[in-house]
């Protein structure tokens, strides 16, 4: 269904832009108006643009192979960025025309044809935009939601075209040029936006935290599970998620129980997130008392430094001088002290309260 949509947004985007790159050249030639022309191109660039879209949709729904075992999904973000590309280069086109225009003006000849032709084009548009908003948004698709975003701008760049055109008819100034580069600036923003949007996923942008929340409360409304840290989410395409987490449990359990219970947590992401998820088991000492009063003791000492700092895979290893605390730091992002600077404040902490004790740290950076 997914490839289904796509293709027909898609092939819906080429007929309607191509029309419209028809019908807006003809009236701009007859007017006479840089601004009119240039925004028939951007139609002419929309076409293309779909095409690429199409194109990415057919990519994008092909099988894993033996190259590729992950799916071909990304081929939606590439289409993405491709369109935004696309879009700024019509853009600095654009301004580079209307620029022109301003320094060399010349009057319109026959303004109430473009107005009429650029009020259906606006409609147009307007159709195009809520369509390809709701699609892409039911299949959270962003090549569609790039299409979205350019069709209002779109509609933007035509209504000032059309504001131009209307005050230039009735005072006789001539405002296309200024009109182009109105439109011209705000194209290049639409295209600056959609290309952040499609390349961020590309290079593995933190996860959304809605769907972080989501999947620490299905984890955790599992009473085998005491704990989790080490939360991964690899991101193959829409649709294509795969996850990995570290799940503590307690060492005394039977570890056949705890299996089948992680195989249902598993099976229970699977289902209501549609993803894979893969979950390692830490065992942990969940009985001893010294344990967990020291582990809140550092858990403090960390926080008293950054709230957000927090620790996990804690573990007591006693010896005959001293007793060593082992265990991982994660440091948020933003933090600005780095992972050498925080663990050595935290050891000398807990020494200046424990003499005997040693902090055996491993510092890590969150994944969400």
């Amino acid at each position: 269904m997914r490839r289904a949509y796509g293709v027909l947004c898609s092939v819906l985007g080429i007929a309607l832009n191509v029309l419209l790159f028809g019908v807006k050249y003809a009236a701009g030639v007859l007017c006479g108006s840089i601004a009119v022309t240039a925004d028939a191109f951007n139609n002419l660039s929309d076409a293309g643009s779909s095409f690429i879209t199409l194109l990415g949709f057919k990519f994008a729904g092909s099988r894993p192979d033996a190259d590729h075992p992950f799916g071909h999904g990304r081929y939606e973000y590439i289409s993405g960025f491709v369109v935004s590309i696309v879009i700024l280069l019509m853009g600095l086109e654009l301004a580079k025309s209307s620029i022109e225009k301003i320094i060399h003006p010349s009057p319109l000849e026959s303004g109430w044809l473009a107005v009429g032709i650029m009020l259906a084009a606006i409609l147009i548009k307007l159709y195009m935009f809520f369509y390809n908003r709701r699609v892409g948004t039911k299949l959270g698709s962003p090549a569609l939601k790039a299409a979205a975003v350019d069709s209002l701008s779109d509609c933007i760049s035509t209504g000032v075209v059309l504001l131009a055109t209307v005050i230039s008819n009735f005072s006789g100034l001539v405002l296309d040029g200024w009109g182009g580069a109105v439109v011209a600036l705000f194209i290049i923003y639409s295209g600056i936006i959609a290309a952040r949007d499609t390349l961020s996923p590309l290079l593995g942008k933190a996860p959304d935290p809605e769907l972080v929340n989501r999947i620490e409360k299905i984890i955790m409304a599992h009473s085998e599970v005491v704990g989790i840290h080490d939360l991964m989410i690899h991101d193959y395409g829409p649709g294509r998620l795969i996850i990995s987490v570290h799940g503590e449990v307690s060492g005394e359990e039977d570890i056949y129980k705890l299996h089948d219970a992680i195989d249902r947590i598993e099976n229970e992401l699977r289902d209501k997130l549609g993803c894979e998820a893969v979950i390692h088991m830490d065992p942990v000492d969940t009985n001893n008392e010294r344990i967990a009063e020291m582990r809140e003791a550092v858990a403090a000492i960390a926080k008293a430094i950054c709230p957000e700092l927090t620790i996990h895979d804690f573990r007591m290893v006693p010896g005959e001088s001293h007793t060593n605390l082992i265990f991982d730091l994660v440091l948020p992002h933003r933090f600005t002290l780095s992972g050498e600077e925080t663990s050595r404040r935290i050891s000398e902490a807990v020494a200046a309260c424990w003499p005997n004790y040693n902090c055996v740290i491993k510092a890590e950076q969150s994944y969400t």
